[in-house]
């Protein structure tokens, strides 16, 4: 691959960014698109720029950068750049990409470059989602969903959810009065919440059991959740057994 590369760089840290900039600007086939101070703004660039990699720090203050590499999808290589190798050791080990520790050298940059180079415009073996959950120490549930649209991001805290739906390739997470829509599997968020809180009472849908109100009998073998809110939600037997186990 001979094309030249489109690179945006991600880090809190001028000094940081500073060093990528000068080792990057020895590659001739690099093109440095532009550099962010933090994950919202590396959201919004890689939206409005379309880089074909991105250089990202971990550590960073609002949204980390396992946050971002989630938000910016599959179709965006990363190489993560980082002082702190327990943050990511687990998720390095998948191969999904590669990692710049700090403080690293002008040979370790181009070793990245060229690995990047070969992994884009293939798949890659592991999904940002299930990159980012591995890199978690513990399988910590999620304290909060973030979701992406267009050059926004909405950061939606796990308490405030009042229950997701199941909509093709995407789910719609109620939260109060609004709703978002998640390119995600209701399966693949279903394993990151909170299993104690969170419940697949329905093939369609998993609901917050803080904001259930009363469960009544619908038919045979299936009941209908009704929320403090006044929502009825489907309840299948399958998810009526699991309720059971928490109520």
């Amino acid at each position: 691959m001979s094309e030249t590369l489109r690179v945006l760089i991600v880090d809190d840290e001028e000094l940081a960014r500073r060093v990528l900039r000068e080792y990057l600007s020895g590659h001739a086939n690099v093109e440095i698109l532009g550099e962010c101070r933090n994950g919202f703004e590396a959201v919004k660039a890689a939206a409005e720029l379309e880089p074909d990699l991105v250089f990202l720090d971990v550590q960073m203050p609002r949204l980390d950068g396992f946050e971002v590499a989630e938000l910016l999808g599959p179709k965006v290589a990363v190489v993560f750049v980082t002082a702190y190798d327990e943050y990511a050791l687990q998720a390095f080990d998948l191969h999904a990409v590669d990692y710049l520790l700090k403080p690293f050298g002008a040979e370790r940059l181009a070793q990245a470059l060229e690995r990047a180079r070969q992994r884009i415009g293939r798949a890659p073996a592991v999904t940002p989602v299930e990159l980012a959950s591995a890199a978690r120490s513990g399988g910590a549930p999620r304290e909060r969903v973030l979701v992406r649209e267009g050059t926004r991001v909405h950061v939606i805290p796990a308490d405030a959810i009042d229950f997701i739906e199941a909509q093709d390739d995407y789910v719609s997470i109620r939260a109060g009065e609004k709703s978002y829509l998640k390119e995600q599997p209701l399966a693949e968020l279903e394993r990151l919440l909170d299993p104690a809180q969170f419940v697949r009472t329905h093939r369609s849908y998993i609901l917050n059991v803080d904001r259930l109100a009363k469960l009544e009998l619908y038919a045979k073998d299936s009941r209908v959740a009704i929320l403090k809110d006044g929502t009825r939600l489907p309840v299948s037997r399958a998810g009526y057994g699991r309720l059971k186990g928490l109520l």
